[in-house]
């Protein structure tokens, strides 16, 4: 059986030496001079019949499925099967010829690589060498022309000739194959490399493990680089990973075998003896009957990430000059202290608020470097006096504060304590050759008894430093009697329960600027009560008795409604603003608040289905219950609104939560932003929080953008929002359409 040979041999038959092998093929089937004369005599008797069998031939291969598929479709792209019928006679010719010379075992052995090409089989081709010889023997037989002494003879010598083209022909096809098998090895062998060379370009760690034989499959070289010796399995680096991480790395694993998809973070012990973090990802893939069978895994380094949080958390929770804990972190232990004491009622917490006299002589004479010594000395002096669980803070200027938090008479502590202080200020200070007296206002309010919440002890504590100042005494505990604002306070509390009922509450609104555009994309909604005696009094006047009179969950309700009701009316106007609302802890606390704000959207379907309506609420409010919290913001955000964090930055420990909650923006607490351009740790402050919400996927609002610098300096970090006075203060939705029309803030395109 023949291909199309007409080619000249390739160099895949050049790949073995046709000479030798057509040297051995000749002398080891002996074929000699006789065997080709006995060809040659009867060689024409040999041809008779030879177009008939051709056709004959074909027809017996059209028979076989397999090769009458291979023939057909070389008939369908040629249209020339006669023409192989004449190549079979030619190829039979030259057979008979008894040719034996190199030449024609090149061309033997490229029909074999012909056949390759075309996938003819090597068991076809020897049925068509045996259809060969049946008709070889049965022409030798018949013919009475060849003498009867010579029938054997001639038999014998084509067989020779025959196994000579068998020979030849398999091996132009096996090395045909060989070489294919090659280049396939070759190309394989290529990309494995390119994709080797890949995975060890790639940090993170990638591996895969069998989880029946607990083997690795596979394991990238970058591995090496943490762990440098044999590495435990299943787990890689596990004998590397602390000794106080790895159980949460095994339970991680054990939750993979049962096919969840876990991630785990823990610290890792490098080549070097360095400790990094790292994060374990597992995933399981399971085989058509569900089961594990291998769990492939990444681990990727976070120890930055990790870095950046730590000295965030250090930066907005500590004084930059005396290394004390700061106000954010002081009403972060306040409440833990509260919240510690309401669950036992033998325990008492104390908070002393201490303001310095006649510092600012210190700072006008001698200067600010003079002052900032001083206060690191008061700082130091006052730590001696306290516990390990009490806490000093530096509020900022001259002004201090203590915790003293689980005592069981507060009352005596806090004397105490008060009298530690003053004895040491009898001691002077020293700047240089200066010597320094300073003396101390010192207020003291008690948990439980003048206050059940920060804000109440923090003011009332307030209250009484300078009562204390004022009255010159050493120290005062809170007194109501002597707080100048409680009967004016108790009479508004009374009076905010009309003031709805009178629409005497009415809601400002302040832009927020798009810092890329320049221009107001939605506004803040503030609420304002509009008195009939005392004017416009800001909430933080009347929130509080709002709170303590059970009011605040109507005005909020009526804050969402309004807020939305304009937001509608905008809407109508062609005047595209998404607008936010601020939600207050009981609010928040509220099991209504969400059926409420359901009930609300769906009334203003068409302002909520762009995404217009924000919520924000204080990190405080939302770590007083992270459950409940995160329960609560992923219901808001299932109902279309957003939620963004409010103050972010006067908060503590919620940074590990904000990736796993739908939050769509942070706001930047204004007291950070205020000072920025002339206080370079507020600056890094704002810059860490930029950087850190951007990572996780946040958008950030600047608040208290109050001149031109700031603003310069918010865009050069990449802050995607500002709102604050250099741009507009909050104003009344008539006045503020106003300003949409004549502000270069405004909603056309203004240059900024």
């Amino acid at each position: 059986m023949e291909g199309d040979s007409s080619n000249a041999p390739t160099s895949d038959v050049r790949s073995f030496n046709i000479f030798e092998l057509n040297a051995s093929f000749n002398k080891f089937l002996r074929i000699d001079e006789a065997d080709k004369q006995i060809l040659k005599f009867y060689c024409h008797l040999l041809l008779e019949g030879d177009e008939r069998f051709a056709h004959l031939f074909y027809d017996y291969l059209l028979a076989f499925p397999a090769t009458s598929k291979i023939l057909k479709q070389y008939q369908a792209d040629t249209g020339a099967l006669d023409k192989l019928v004449q190549k079979q006679l030619q190829h039979l010719r030259t057979l008979l010829s008894g040719d034996t010379s190199d030449a024609s075992a090149q061309v033997l052995a490229h029909i074999g690589q012909v056949h390759h090409v075309h996938n003819i089989e090597p068991v076809w081709l020897m049925g068509a060498y045996q259809l060969y010889l049946d008709h070889l023997k049965a022409l030798i037989k018949a013919n009475e022309a060849i003498l009867e002494a010579d029938r054997m003879t001639l038999e014998n010598a084509i067989s020779k000739f025959l196994f000579r083209d068998i020979g030849l022909m398999l091996q132009g096809y096996w090395c045909a194959a060989t070489q294919q098998l090659q280049a396939e090895t070759n190309k394989a062998s290529v990309l494995q490399g390119q994709i080797t060379s890949l995975l060890a370009n790639i940090p993170q760690i990638l591996w895969s493990i069998d989880v029946k034989s607990n083997q690795p499959l596979y394991i990238s070289p970058v591995s090496r680089e943490v762990c440098n010796m044999d590495i435990e399995m299943p787990i890689p680096c596990m004998n590397w990973t602390h000794p106080d991480d790895r159980g949460h790395v095994r339970l991680a694993w054990e939750k993979a075998l049962s096919g969840q998809q876990v991630e785990v973070e823990s610290r890792v012990r490098d080549a070097d003896g360095e400790e990094r973090w790292f994060r374990r990802v597992f995933h399981p893939y399971k085989d058509t009957l569900g089961n594990v069978v291998r769990v492939d895994g990444i681990m990727d380094e976070t120890t930055i990430i990790k870095q950046t949080i730590e000295r965030l958390n250090v930066l907005a929770t500590t004084d930059s000059l005396t290394g004390l804990p700061n106000r954010a972190l002081l009403y972060d232990r306040l409440h833990q202290a509260i919240a510690a004491a309401k669950r036992d009622d033998k325990r008492q917490t104390v908070l002393m608020m201490m303001d310095l006299d006649h510092f600012k002589e210190i700072n006008d004479t001698l200067g600010h470097p003079a002052g900032d010594e001083v206060l690191r000395q008061v700082a130091t002096r006052l730590g001696r006096l306290l516990r390990d669980s009490d806490t000093l803070a530096r509020l900022g200027g001259d002004e201090f504060a203590v915790l003293l938090p689980d005592v069981l008479d507060a009352k005596k502590a806090a004397k105490n304590i008060a009298k530690s202080i003053l004895a040491s200020f009898s001691e002077p200070f020293w700047f240089g050759e200066h010597e320094l007296f300073l003396g101390v206002g010192i207020g003291i309010a008690l948990y439980p008894g003048h206050g059940d919440n920060v804000d109440a002890l923090m003011k009332r504590a307030d209250v009484a430093m300078y009562s204390a100042k004022h009255k010159d005494e050493a120290f005062q505990f809170y007194n109501p009697r002597s707080d100048p604002n409680t009967q004016n306070r108790l009479q508004l509390g009374s009076e905010l329960r009309h003031a709805l009922e009178r629409g005497e509450l009415v809601l400002h609104y302040q832009p927020k600027i798009d810092l890329n555009t320049g221009r107001i994309y939605g506004v803040e909604a503030l609420i304002r009560w509009n008195h009939p005696e005392h004017g416009l009094i800001y909430p933080d006047q009347f929130i509080i008795h709002a709170e303590r009179c059970g009011l605040i969950s109507p005005i909020t309700n009526w804050v969402i409604q309004t807020a939305l009701d304009q937001c509608q009316d905008w809407n109508k106007q062609g005047i595209d603003l998404s607008v936010a609302v601020n939600i207050s802890a009981p609010a928040f606390q509220n099991p209504n608040l969400v059926d409420h704000l359901h009930e609300v959207l769906k009334q203003n379907g068409s302002c909520i289905m762009a995404g217009r309506f924000e919520i924000e609420i204080t990190e405080n409010i939302l770590m007083a219950d992270i459950e409940h919290g995160s329960r609560v913001v992923k219901q808001i955000s299932d109902l279309g609104a957003t939620v963004s964090i409010d103050d972010f930055g006067t908060g503590y420990s919620s940074l590990a939560y904000l990736k796993k909650l739908p939050i769509n923006s942070i706001k930047v607490d204004k007291s950070f932003v205020l000072n920025m351009a002339d206080d370079e740790n507020d600056a890094i402050i704002v810059r860490s929080t930029i950087d850190l919400a951007h990572n996780l996927g946040h958008n950030v609002v600047a608040e208290g953008v109050e001149n031109r610098q700031t603003l310069d300096m918010l865009k050069e970090l990449g802050c995607d929002n500002a709102q604050g006075y250099y741009m507009s203060r909050s104003l009344p939705a008539s006045e503020l359409t106003t300003w949409l029309s004549a502000s270069l803030w405004g909603m056309k395109p203004g240059k900024k």
